[in-house]
Order: structure tokens, then sequence, then C-alpha cells
């Protein structure tokens, strides 16, 4: 098993999650919040899809040499798509089609020359005629269907099982919310489809140098989640221990905190970012020696960007979490622990970081998708992720050139962007749920 740099805290970073919910279980103000947010179907439908992109991305990050291929590494989601992952055309093919998009001379059997459409090496190979190929689709659906069908019940018989060990009323419904055993029904069912009738097309098509565009679609999600998690990882502890000490203890150390922040934010954010990453790719070709693997290459390019993204994002929360320190300090129970001789740093940990707590919580999930969006941005325009990268905007970046082609090669933008917009606007609805839960003047409000 090889770990890389990104996969260790993806994974420090959920077991960190799961021990802070372990901690916090049974918080009785906590229970308000978590009951609105369980309360509020599209948050909940939200967090569903936001859950699945998750699983994705986790799978994505189980990284192996694969014995007798040069030791390349490959992620678990790598071998389980080995039929994605090898089965590569000639160049571009349309979604579900069985023959390339362009035209070019063919060999016959016969030895003539013949100018046409070549048929697909993989794609559509199993049928004989394209006339079948309608009837096949729908009855690889159907199969696709009954298969999500029956892992979704499989899925409520152990959820059901789990909560009748758990002694749960019998009466109660698995979910008290019916959206979301709908979301999951729906998720299930469609990634079945897709999953079965992969193996047999490529569904979304093909780029310019043949590979699946379903498959980099799909990869594309565990860049997305890293850009977005780590990022907000590294920016996090300096904007609260920055902007609670500039509140809080004011006078030249709220005037150096503000120069470090108004010097940053003075330097334009892409130059930085650009900067930066030429100066990781002149280390990298000073050590190459560190940097044999592809695979390696593309981690550590993906790690500094989050670091850099982190560097230069972390401002703007600090702003906030000053102003409003800045109210907190002259409250009145602040004031009353200050006459009762409470040091400092216990004010700082009770009072202040408590009470700030849903301005990061707000923060970090509209964060989230402003970052995966940046990162689109960025590799469009060439300094963001490596080339090799699969990622949202490589793709958008290689397919740019695609639209001025007459017919045009639509699929590989329509598949970047569909699945970039299901997961930002599943980020930025779970954002407004939070806000709504853990905003203390909308609770107070009710």
């Amino acid at each position: 098993m090889t770990v890389l740099w990104t996969d260790g805290l993806i994974f420090a970073l959920i077991f960190s999650i799961l021990a802070l919910a372990f901690t916090l279980r049974g918080k009785e103000h906590l229970q308000r919040p978590l009951h609105t947010i369980a309360n509020n179907k599209v948050g909940m439908v939200s967090l569903v899809v936001l859950v699945f992109c998750v699983l994705i991305g986790l799978l994505d990050s189980v990284h192996f040499k694969q014995q007798g291929a040069g030791n390349e590494i490959i992620s678990a989601l790598d071998y389980w798509a080995t039929p994605l992952r090898t089965h590569s055309e000639k160049t571009y093919s349309a979604p579900f089609t069985t023959h390339l998009f362009s035209k070019e001379m063919m060999t016959q059997a016969d030895g003539a020359m013949q100018w046409g459409y070549p048929r697909l090496q993989f794609g559509g190979q199993h049928l004989k005629d394209d006339s079948d190929k309608l009837a096949d689709i729908l009855q690889k659906t159907a199969v696709g269907v009954f298969q999500g069908v029956v892992c979704f019940m499989a899925l409520m018989l152990v959820y059901w099982m789990f909560s009748k060990n758990k002694g749960q009323d019998e009466n109660s419904t698995p979910f008290s919310f019916q959206p979301v055993p709908s979301t999951l029904f729906v998720l299930i069912t469609l990634s079945c489809i897709l999953i079965h009738l992969s193996g047999y097309y490529h569904v979304l098509g093909t780029d310019k140098v043949g590979e699946d565009v379903f498959y980099q679609a799909v990869k594309s999600i565990r860049t997305g989640l890293v850009i977005g998690t780590l990022t907000t990882l590294i920016m996090l502890p300096m904007a609260i221990i920055f902007g609670i000490l500039a509140g809080f203890f004011r006078g030249w150390v709220d005037d150096v905190i503000q120069y470090i922040y108004t010097t940053l934010n003075s330097i334009p954010s892409v130059l930085l970012i650009a900067a930066s990453i030429l100066m990781v790719q002149v280390y990298m070709s000073n050590h190459e020696a560190d940097f044999t693997s592809v695979v390696v290459r593309s981690d550590t390019r993906l790690l500094f960007l989050c670091l850099i993204l982190g560097v230069t994002s972390w401002t703007g929360l600090c702003r906030l979490l000053r102003a409003e320190t800045l109210k907190l300090r002259e409250m009145e129970y602040v004031q009353a622990a200050y006459a009762l001789g409470v040091k400092q740093h216990t004010i700082l940990l009770r009072h202040i970081l408590p009470n700030v707590m849903h301005i990061v919580l707000i923060s970090v999930v509209l964060d989230f998708s402003s970052l995966v969006l940046a990162e689109a941005v960025l590799s469009y325009i060439n300094i963001g992720v490596d080339p090799t990268t699969f990622s949202w905007g490589n793709m958008i970046n290689g397919a740019r050139l695609e639209m001025a082609r007459e017919p045009i090669v639509w699929w590989s933008l329509s598949a970047a962007f569909v699945f970039m917009f299901a997961l930002v606007l599943a980020a930025n609805l779970f954002a407004d749920t939070v806000q709504d839960a853990f905003d203390p003047r909308r609770g107070t409000q009710r």
C-alpha cells in the first residue's frame, strides 16, 4: 500500500471529524441546531449528495502499487474501474456511439480504401448491428435499475436490523424524513445504471486521446474534495487564532495582525499562486530522483496548491472573527468574567471561541464550494493542478478548443459542468442549512 501526502491528510481529517463528533455527542447546546438540520429536507438531501461524493473520494484515496505493470501507483477506484481506465479509443467519440467522431481513411478486408467513420475498439463492440443499440441500451438500463433496487433494499435491511438491535421503536421509519431514502435510491440506482452501461459503452464519450470522459469526471471528484477540505484545514487555524487575538487584545496585537492580512490582500492572489507553482515546478525539476512517479509529482503539486490557497484565503474569515470578537469582549458575561479575575486564556476558550464557532462553520461550508470553483479557474489558465491530474478544471481547459470544432465536441465540457455543478450546489444548499441552524440570532427569533 502506498500512502500519498494528500491521502494521509484526508484520512487524518476524517478521523479528526469522527473523534470530534464522538466527543460532542450528547451536548445539549448542539441538540437544537442538529435537529434543525435534520428537519430541513433540502439540507439533508444535500448532505446525502456530499457524503456520496466523499465516499467516492475516499475510495480514490487508497493507493497501492499494481504488480506486473511497472509498479504503477493506482487507487482502489482505478482498480475497480480498470475497464474504463484501460479501454481507450483512438480519439473523440460521442456518448453511446459505436464509431469515432471524425472520418478517416479505412482499409477494407479486400484491401480497398474507404473514407468513413471507423468502428470503436471497445464501445459497443458486442453489437452486431447498430440498429440493435437502442434496445440494448434499454435492456442494460433495466438491469442497472434492478441492481440499484437490490442494493437499496439490502442497505435498508441492514439499517433496519441495526436499528432493531439498538432498541429503536419498531413503529419508527428507518428515516424520519422521506427525501433522504429517496435521494439514496436515486443515487444508488443511477450509479448502478452508469456502472453497468459503462462496461459496454462510453456513456459520456471519449476525449481527444480516447480516454473515457465518465472515468475522468468521477476521478475529478477527489481533486475537488481535496482542494476544498485540505485548503480549509490549512487556513482555519490561522484565521481563528489571528482573528480572535486581534479582536480580544486590540492595541499593538491588532495592528500587527491587520498589517499582515492587509499586506497579504494587497498581493494579487493569481500572481502569488502562479509564482508559487512555478517554484514547485523548478524544485521538482531539480530533484527528479525524488519524483520518479507521475502520481507522486501530481500529488505534490496538488498539496502545494492547497497550501498556497490556504495561505491566501484565511484573511476573509480572520476579519469576520475579529469583528465578532470586538463585540463579544464587551458583553456582560465577558466583563463579569474579567471582574471575577478569570484568566484571559480561559475567557478566550470558554466564552469567545464557542460563540464564534457558528461563523467558522458557516464560512467553512461556504468556502468549500468557492475553492472547488477556484481550482477549475486556476487549472483553466494552467496554474492549477498538474496536467496529468484528473480535475474538472483540466477537463474544461482541454475542452475549450473543442468548442471551435464543427460539429462541436460538447460532452467533455458538459460532463465537467454537471459533476461540478452537483457538488457545488449541494455544498451551497447545505451551507444555507448550517447557517440557519448555528446562527444564534436566528435561534432567538424562533
